[in-house]
């Protein structure tokens, strides 16, 4: 009866009961926002990755770099099919020049070269013609040619024709008595020769002591004159002539001392701005609408790049928030894999073409207003560009499964392939200075290291196999047996086992990707965490609706450039 009755809990106070309140409702709503940004980035990440196609299906975006990229490839290749008539017209107008110099100033020109030599003489009589020969055709070439040239003025501004002579200092040789005393040191003589004295008696210049040439002393002889020339070709595709500067130079070559004097004739051809050029007709019109085209293509690339670049800046801010989610999530790091697909190598070489483009149309542009000359550097540019957009359309196949596997084979068996080719080609560099030095004096494929290679490559592939065997000279019993185990092994080594076993490589990948499309492909970290759901029991019914509502509500603009539009 006396005892205490028993304590009953003591209630909690009001202020109490409201932070305990507060605290958990902000711990569910920490772990809601967390939720909440874990789908916004696997959002973007599933956006980021989809196709053009399915972007359009999925928030009706309207596939612009598509649309740009083809409309480039018409454009670029438009460009430069008119570019390479052009350039074909430019390349044909010299090459046929230099072939109407031949026949106009070497004496007994047969119509092709003997080798790396235009032609040759034999005898001391033969080279006194032909230089003299070569000397009058200089003077009578108003009354011989049937082009539109004309004389260029010399280093002295004078119109004339240079004449040098390279010799040993001095010297005695007597091959009878096996006896040579001579002094290695060269000496240079030249003349030149204008028009007004070649009018004169021509026995006055050609019994000049300077054409008293000592033949056991003597290396070389140069010729060298300029001419200069307008293409009026480009008239009938309406476009501006070009004016031309030939430098011409016919060297007789005596340093081997063999009894053989080589003649090569040598034409440097460079385009100048015509100084005065008076043509009627609708040509100026046709070269404005060229230039308008060309500065819209410059347009169009301009704009292909900037989308592309901004496409990887944004892929890279992408990566970062994935990789610091990651992080924080898994307490680990992305591997390097995963870390390269946010980085489309498509859109680089889009920029490498775009950029390319740029260039080449700038100086196509500055080409046919007749500022710049360069054709051969416009080319180039042009002809890589077209190059690499046409093999961007490979990425818009790669959506299809049947032409995925091209693109994905050649990534697979390409680090094992240039691997396999840096040990193939130690021996195949071997083979090729072998072959240089031993069946180089024998054989005119073996001359040169360059040539050895071609014709290795050549070979290789099957190519000209009968004719490498036969044209071997057999001066040399030794050299000849050589010669066929020399053959007979780079043959039998690079065809039936090098060759086989880099088929085999490309393969392998071909049925591990055919593998891979049937039984699907190995998941990443990434890949796995796209397939995610943060609810592991609502997955598919209230959480991504719930979620994506409220990722999408707390989005706010200046959040837009974190959404990557690919």
């Amino acid at each position: 009866m006396g005892g205490q009755p028993c304590p009953f809990p003591q209630a909690r106070k009001p202020e109490e009961r409201s932070g305990v309140f507060r605290l958990s409702v902000r711990d569910a709503m920490a772990h809601l926002d967390s939720e909440v940004k874990e789908e916004c980035l696997r959002e973007d990440l599933r956006f980021y990755f989809m196709n053009p196609c399915e972007k359009f299906r999925a928030r009706q975006q309207i596939p612009w770099k598509m649309g740009l990229q083809i409309l480039k490839i018409v454009m670029v290749t438009t460009q430069l099919v008119r570019f390479g008539l052009s350039n074909q017209l430019v390349v044909a107008f010299k090459e046929e020049n230099t072939a109407a110099f031949k026949h106009l100033f070497l004496k007994g020109y047969s119509g092709s070269d003997e080798d790396d030599y235009s032609c040759s003489v034999y005898t001391q009589e033969d080279t006194y013609d032909s230089i003299f020969f070569a000397i009058n055709q200089f003077h009578r070439l108003r009354n011989l040619s049937l082009g539109t040239l004309g004389y260029g003025e010399s280093e002295d501004n004078r119109i004339a024709l240079k004449v040098c002579k390279q010799h040993y200092k001095k010297g005695n040789m007597f091959p009878s008595n096996e006896t040579l005393n001579i002094d290695s040191d060269i000496e240079i003589d030249c003349i030149h020769l204008d028009l007004e004295a070649l009018s004169k008696d021509p026995q006055d210049w050609k019994n000049s002591s300077f054409f008293r040439l000592e033949f056991y002393r003597l290396l070389q002889v140069d010729i060298s004159f300029q001419l200069k020339g307008i293409d009026l070709q480009t008239i009938h595709s309406r476009e501006l002539p070009d004016c031309y500067v030939f430098q011409n130079m016919i060297i007789f070559d005596n340093k081997a001392h063999s009894g053989k004097i080589k003649i090569y004739f040598n034409s440097d051809a460079r385009i100048e701005e015509c100084k005065d050029l008076k043509i009627s007709g609708s040509i100026q019109k046709n070269t404005q609408y060229v230039l308008v085209f060309d500065a819209f293509v410059i347009v169009i690339c301009l704009a292909s790049l900037i989308l592309c670049t901004r496409s990887i800046v944004l892929a890279l801010r992408l990566r970062k928030r994935f990789l610091k989610f990651f992080l924080e999530k898994y307490k680990r790091h992305v591997c390097n894999a995963d870390q390269r697909e946010f980085i489309n190598q498509w859109y680089i070489l889009v920029i490498i073409s775009d950029l390319l483009t740029i260039s080449g149309s700038v100086l196509k542009m500055e080409i046919k207003a007749k500022n710049l000359t360069n054709y051969n550097l416009c080319s180039i540019l042009l002809g890589t560009s077209t190059l690499f957009v046409w093999v961007g359309v490979i990425r818009y196949l790669g959506y299809f499964q049947a032409y995925n596997v091209l693109i994905l084979t050649m990534q697979a068996s390409l680090p094992k392939v240039l691997r396999f080719c840096a040990c193939a080609g130690m021996i195949y560099l071997g083979y090729t200075f072998c072959g240089w030095i031993v069946l180089g004096p024998y054989h005119n494929k073996f001359e040169n290291l360059n040539t050895v290679a071609e014709c290795l490559f050549s070979l290789v592939n099957g190519d000209d196999m009968y004719a490498t065997f036969a044209h071997i000279q057999q001066k040399s019993h030794l050299v000849w047996l050589f010669s066929r185990l020399y053959l007979y092994s780079f043959i039998s080594l690079f065809i039936y086992m090098i060759l086989s076993l880099f088929i085999a490589l490309i393969t392998d990948s071909y049925d591990t990707i055919k593998k891979y499309q049937q039984n699907g492909f190995p998941a990443t970290d990434l890949q796995e965490f796209l397939k995610e759901c943060n609810s592991k029991e609502k997955c598919q019914e209230e959480s991504p609706a719930f979620l994506s509502s409220i990722c999408c509500l707390r989005r706010n603009r200046s959040d837009d450039h974190l959404i990557l539009i690919n």
